[in-house]
């Protein structure tokens, strides 16, 4: 593998739906290309923002399909998240078929498991042969993979990363100390600045749907420890970034992909709806970094 599929900024991809809700595979592969086109380093589908959960298993597999043809294997993390490691050994075996070279685990997330099955989720979808990223996001799997479990998982050789959503931006230096050779991913969007400063090699987001510029330019200072450039932007995009850890998370960044000119293609069922308040605060937002992207595209272009 000429590259790591999960190093840099990979946007967790928003999947568009025409007004019947069927899938919009060709939207989808237009974003995606403006996506790379935009600086971004690869794409993962099938996360939460693709509202997987929704998905039957054609429309799963074709919209990871879509994503290799698109933008090529190598640049590729695809989500494989399922109620049982069965069921996610199976998403893994496809990705790989597709061509995805790797894919992102969330633990078993139909029930409370503990150590022992954890270890056995991710022991079962490794045999696959494909590298893993775990997803440790215990506000959702009431699952948490802290640093001890990590450094099991990571000396059985069943994991090669993993993306950090707790917002503990403590947990980076207890990873490193008990696993170096773990890579540090940025998983929640709100202390991305705080990681990359802890080493991180990735960024797995969602608000590069809508402003992949300005995303990406953040990125590159902050890991570059740039704190002229980093900060400012990171006190502008903060507001928006926030939104990372909140249930209305998809139509936050599908209302910024529609205000900013692109394909946000509604939500299908179910989903939280956002109320009036929030519609407005993040539009508000979303309209005061749109200058900001135009002119990280402009530099871009120039």
């Amino acid at each position: 593998m000429s590259r790591m599929p999960w190093h840099g900024v990979v946007v967790a991809t928003a999947l568009p739906f025409r007004d019947d809700l069927s899938v919009d595979l060709d939207a989808y592969a237009a974003n995606l290309r403006a996506l790379i086109d935009a600086g971004c380093d690869g794409v993962c589908p099938n996360g939460s923002l693709g509202e997987y959960q929704t998905l039957t298993d054609a429309e799963r597999a074709a919209v990871v399909k879509t994503a290799v043809d698109t933008v090529g294997g190598d640049r590729v993390l695809a989500g494989v998240a399922a109620y049982g490691s069965m069921e996610s050994r199976r998403w893994a075996e496809q990705a790989a078929q597709a061509g995805a070279q790797a894919v992102m685990l969330l633990p078993p997330n139909a029930y409370r498991a503990d150590e022992r099955s954890v270890l056995a989720h991710y022991k079962a979808v490794a045999e696959v042969g494909v590298p893993i990223v775990a997803y440790n996001n215990p506000i959702d799997t009431k699952v948490d993979l802290v640093p001890e479990l990590l450094q099991k998982l990571h000396e059985a050789g069943y994991i090669r990363a993993v993306k950090e959503f707790t917002g503990d931006t403590r947990r980076a230096y207890r990873i490193k100390e008990l696993t170096p050779d773990l890579d540090l991913l940025i998983g929640a969007d709100d202390v991305l600045l705080e990681l990359a400063l802890a080493g991180a090699v990735g960024w797995i987001s969602g608000y590069p749907n809508a402003i992949p510029h300005v995303c990406v330019d953040l990125y590159r200072a902050a890991t570059t420890q740039d704190m002229q450039t980093a900060l400012p932007l990171y006190r502008d995009l903060h507001p928006l970034l926030r939104w990372d850890s909140r249930t209305e998370f998809v139509q936050a960044i599908k209302l910024s992909m529609d205000l900013a000119g692109l394909h946000g293609g509604g939500c299908r069922p179910p989903r939280v709806s956002l109320l009036p308040g929030q519609y407005d605060a993040i539009k508000a937002d979303t309209l005061r970094v749109l200058p900001l992207e135009e002119q990280a595209r402009e530099r871009k272009q120039a």
